[in-house]
């Protein structure tokens, strides 16, 4: 019991700490692609402290103030279902479907403040969020459900555990496929940043926060990039398990794996936005109900053709 207490409070800090690291590399590879020097890695932990450290917030009424508390509390509660290498915090029956909703929560959260401010840049960039949402959630809903036929359950434990002899990936391809291309979109990178394009509309969402409420912003968006990155992992890469004998020591292990595959996704993610131009809102709603659905459909139906067979 009590060794479960530390993990719940030692996994928040930690997914934070290297959320913000893994941000900060980010930007020195972007800007290695582009020949510049770019910031020191640890940028991102001095931007977050500076905010932090300010004494006052620009808020606009308390819907405003309760966008970046929906956005951290929605990305701490989903993480608390993604199982980590060897670590699982929380776990049930249908937990996949539960990871699913909680998704959402937090940008429709941070949707419901950034609206409150009235300012229009941030109208027009919740509009964008909520329409690239709906572009990217109908390929990635399939690929998910793909797995959840071929492995028979919907518990995201029972299927890292049945991954201990193949990959999904392996097994299905096209699904990871369309998963991946959906990943893109979630953690906010090129072709799919629309919502917070600056040269357009001045990060949108955020363009009203500052000090405090912009660091919870920052640091949920660390936590949350860990979330998204751990649950395609968990199902297409059998939950970064490389040993499967009980022990501490083993757990570990494939929670360092687990951490280094995140951050082999989060940078393949990186180099595609460093390389790749933004495309037009109804450009990438029209391109995700398009190809990728029509992918990760047949990905469904081989699901379903080797599960009955």
């Amino acid at each position: 019991m009590i060794a479960e207490i530390l993990v719940l409070i030692f996994m928040p800090v930690f997914v934070s700490f290297m959320g913000l690291l893994f941000m900060g590399i980010q930007r020195k590879i972007t800007a290695r692609v582009q020949n510049r020097i770019g910031p020191p890695f640890y940028q991102q932990f001095i931007d977050v402290m500076k905010l932090f450290s300010k004494r006052e917030n620009i808020g606009h009424n308390w819907v405003f103030d309760i966008g970046p508390i929906f956005a951290i509390v929605g990305m701490l509660t989903t993480m608390l279902f993604i199982p980590m290498g060897g670590f699982r915090l929380l776990s049930m029956d249908g937990d996949l479907i539960v990871v699913m909703y909680l998704l959402v929560i937090s940008g429709l959260g941070m949707a419901l403040g950034a609206g409150a401010s009235g300012n229009p840049n941030a109208g027009i960039g919740v509009m964008r969020g909520l329409t690239l949402m709906m572009a990217y959630e109908m390929p990635f809903v399939i690929s998910v459900l793909a797995v959840m036929v071929y492995y028979h359950t919907t518990s995201l434990a029972e299927i890292v555990g049945m991954q201990s002899g193949m990959w999904a990936l392996i097994i299905l391809p096209l699904s990871a496929l369309v998963a991946d291309m959906a990943l893109q979109a979630q953690f906010g990178k090129k072709p799919f940043d629309q919502p917070i394009a600056p040269a357009e509309v001045a990060t949108g969402p955020i363009v009203e926060y500052g000090g405090k409420y912009l660091g919870m912003l920052m640091v949920a968006h660390s936590i949350g990039m860990f979330v998204e990155a751990g649950l395609f992992i968990d199902i297409f890469l059998g939950g970064g398990l490389l040993f499967h004998q009980p022990g501490i020591i083993w757990q570990v292990f494939n929670f360092l794996f687990w951490v280094l595959l995140v951050f082999a996704l989060y940078t393949l993610a990186v180099l595609v936005n460093a390389i790749m131009p933004r495309y037009r809102i109804d450009q990438a709603f029209v391109f995700y109900w398009k190809w990728p659905t029509i992918i990760a459909i047949i990905g469904l139906a081989y699901a379903l053709g080797v599960s009955v067979w």
